[in-house]
């Protein structure tokens, strides 16, 4: 096991970007991610699970959800494997934020359906199936399609697709560059690097060390871990058996076709032996209607084979025709 917690296990992520106690780590990493564009300087962690307004209505569960102390939201996602339709589940976790901010009770106001920004950040551990997210860092914002004039800052999506990010050590020329590079080779890494040039990744190397970790602590992760490797042992399971299935359907779907061309060739040695439709039927395994249907087949083969024999015919007395004038 490495020196350094799985940043992406439940646990992990949540100690490191979800803990009041490591909370400067999520406010540099907001800062270093909207670099020139937004200054977070407190952060205050909200309810995690949203509860359904109704009973017919499903709850969900924010891995991190925090307003800044200038009112925006931040919904943080960790996702180690592929799931179908996760864009549109990060699209819904956003409009479940602006619902608790508007004022339903009081619609008539001029005011009732403003809300503060809301930023969704998704760290997708896997290369993903969806060919729209082809690139590491993916930003949706609410834009004019001719233009690409920003039209309205209330709803943003960054999508991180970890995979994607290849550079190495000396490459990281951000620190938003380095924030990835240490999620992402977490494992590997025998020391912290880049705490030379910046202290709060001094703060992380704390904070990620699994030997400071208390009893109490190493049990709740130990348990996540192993939790992340059963959900990882099953999802991998699940596309073995799902791929083993399409091959024997398909081997299924050749053995078919292979026993209908045997059919169709033995009702061919049936009908040029002179036995009539029903003889073949039965002897072929076909129904009268196939039996039928070749038959129409057959004549409308001999019949343009009739006619290519009497044009090579007509020619080659035309050719003889034309030597013998000669």
């Amino acid at each position: 096991m490495g020196k350094y917690i799985n940043p992406f296990t439940d646990w992990g992520f949540k100690r490191l970007f979800g803990q009041e106690f490591s909370k400067g780590l999520l406010i540099s990493f907001l800062n270093d991610l909207l670099v020139g564009e937004l200054q977070v300087k407190n952060v205050v962690f909200k309810d995690k699970e949203e509860l359904p307004s109704t009973k017919d209505q499903r709850g969900i569960i924010y891995d991190v959800y925090c307003e800044t102390d200038t009112g925006e939201r931040f919904i943080l996602e960790m996702q180690n494997r592929w799931q179908p339709n996760f864009l549109d589940r990060s699209i819904c976790y956003a409009c479940r934020s602006v619902l608790e901010q508007v004022d339903k009770g009081k619609t008539e106001r001029q005011d009732a359906y403003k809300f503060l920004p809301i930023y969704t950040v998704c760290f997708m551990n896997y290369k993903s199936e969806n060919e729209e997210l082809d690139k590491f860092r993916t930003d949706i914002i609410l834009a004019d399609k001719d233009s690409g004039k920003l039209v309205s800052n209330k709803l943003r999506f960054i999508y991180l697709v970890l995979p994607l990010f290849e550079k190495k050590v000396d490459e990281c020329d951000t620190d938003f560059d380095k924030w990835i590079y240490v999620l992402k080779h977490r494992e590997a890494l025998s020391r912290m690097p880049f705490t030379a040039q910046k202290e709060i990744f001094k703060q992380l190397e704390e904070y990620a060390d699994s030997h400071r970790l208390t009893k109490k602590e190493w049990e709740a992760y130990e348990n996540s871990l192993w939790i992340a490797r059963d959900n990882m042992a099953c999802m991998a399971a699940a596309e073995i058996a799902a791929k083993e299935k399409g091959m024997a359907e398909g081997r299924e779907e050749g053995r078919a076709a292979g026993m209908a061309e045997e059919k169709i060739a033995t009702a061919k040695r049936l009908l040029a032996m002179g036995l009539n439709t029903s003889q073949v039927a039965q002897g072929a395994g076909l129904s009268m209607e196939e039996v039928e249907k070749l038959l129409e087949s057959n004549k409308l083969t001999n019949r343009k084979l009739f006619c290519n024999i009497v044009m090579a015919i007509v020619a080659i007395f035309s050719l003889g025709s034309c030597v013998v004038e000669e």
